[in-house]
């Protein structure tokens, strides 16, 4: 019990990410999407807690394609080369790059275009025995005005594993080191990395993450489960590494573990939520919605106002109807099932997004009561990077965590929550 905090505000969430910062004592591990190019405050906070202690090291990661998008403008690339400048040692930022993006379709695939092959989608933000999972980037939509989720875990066993997940794929990416040429960073894949570079020998660099990452899902961390009824709480990490994976043996354990736990929805007195901003569920998940016998479940979305791509320019502004799309064909699919006196569809809305007040939405997660009894709480969630889609499954890194609970504290914040 209190091992685990519930974070339910933006603001909340960027003051903790700079407390724990500071706090830090022993390491600082971060994967993200990609980091603000104007995130000059987070960067000099980081570099702030590594002038006051010279046992900090920090570990960074973020997406080779979203992490370059504007270079040689400044880009998360060139701002956390400035940070490996000064710090030099203490230091390591990587870049992952979809073994996807190697040869001709590097070269002929444009920047925004490219990341459609793949990104490294993990939101993990560890400080010394406490991590954060959550599905929010780095930047200042994600502090102020985009509701997300996030959870902090003040758990040892926790932290090792997910700064265990994070160096692993980190030893599978490129380093950045600082340089004075015009993009303000370097690239290179170091030799004490876990495989050959993806554009020297991609199937031998697939074998060897297959190898790795197969051995590393596989392997227990945590305290023996025979043990679990003396605690409150379990939590199952889950992750979804399909691309590095051989094809036919993919060993990811998210895909799998979500279908089975709503699979495992037996009573029509179970409740139900299921939130995405994204709004474009995987097929086997919606089936499995639609499929449960319990009298209320709840599909929470962005409205098209709080879509983040609501009025952005090009191609994607035309996203937020087509999300629309989807929800309609979703509330289709229940009224043809019969299921819509207990299938809700909710929009989130709170003002316009790019108007004065207005925010975007970017929560994913699922929310499901024990079985039997009256207690309509969540006793199950899932926290984490995933919004559930096709491309969660087929061409993104993502990482996700299933808490299961009796902790009465919890279950009400987790009810307040929804």
């Amino acid at each position: 019990s209190g091992e685990i905090e519930i974070i339910n505000t933006p603001e909340t969430f960027y003051r903790t990410l700079k407390q724990k910062i500071s706090a830090a004592e022993k390491r600082i591990f971060v994967a993200s999407l990609y980091i603000g190019k104007t995130e000059d405050e987070l960067i000099q906070c980081i570099s702030r807690a590594l002038e006051k202690n010279a046992n900090l090291k920090v570990y960074f990661m973020v997406d080779g394609l979203r992490g370059t998008r504007e270079s040689p403008a400044n880009c998360s690339a060139s701002l956390l080369a400035q940070l490996a400048k000064e710090h030099n040692d203490r230091v390591d930022i990587r870049l992952y790059k979809t073994p996807e993006i190697v040869g001709i379709k590097e070269a002929l695939i444009p920047k925004r275009f490219n990341e459609g092959l793949g990104l490294q989608h993990m939101k993990i933000y560890g400080f010394d025995d406490e991590v954060i999972l959550s599905g929010a980037n780095l930047s200042s939509d994600y502090f102020t005005n985009r509701q997300d989720r996030y959870y902090l875990f003040k758990s040892k066993e926790f932290s090792d594993y997910y700064f265990k997940l994070h160096q692993l794929i980190s030893s599978l990416s490129y380093k950045v080191s600082y340089s004075n040429n015009t993009k303000k960073y370097n690239m290179i894949w170091p030799k004490s990395n876990s495989s050959t570079e993806p554009k020297i020998d991609k199937k031998k660099f697939i074998r060897d993450c297959s190898f790795k990452l197969s051995k590393f899902l596989k392997k227990s961390n945590g305290s023996n489960l025979q043990d679990a009824s003396e605690y409150p709480t379990v939590v199952y990490p889950i992750s979804q590494f399909t691309p590095l994976f051989v094809k036919k043996h993919d060993n990811s354990t998210e895909k799998p573990s979500i279908l089975k736990l709503l699979s495992s929805i037996h009573e029509p007195t179970i409740h139900w939520t299921f939130t995405a901003g994204y709004f474009n569920m995987l097929p086997e998940i919606k089936s499995k919605l639609l499929a449960t016998p319990s009298n209320s479940g709840k599909v929470i979305t962005a409205s098209p106002y709080a879509n983040g791509f609501f009025e952005s320019r090009g191609v994607s502004r035309h996203l937020p109807a087509a999300y629309l799309y989807l929800s309609k064909k979703f509330l289709q699919e229940v009224y043809r099932h019969g299921r819509e006196s207990e299938i809700t569809l909710n929009e989130w809305k709170k003002g316009v997004i790019n108007k004065p007040g207005g925010w975007s939405y970017h929560a994913k997660g699922l929310w499901i009561s024990e079985n039997g009894g009256i207690d309509h709480r969540p006793a199950i969630t899932v926290i984490g990077s995933s919004n559930y889609t096709r491309r969660a499954y087929s061409l993104d890194l993502e990482s996700n965590a299933i808490i299961v609970t009796k902790d009465e504290k919890l279950k009400e914040d987790m009810q307040k929550e929804v």
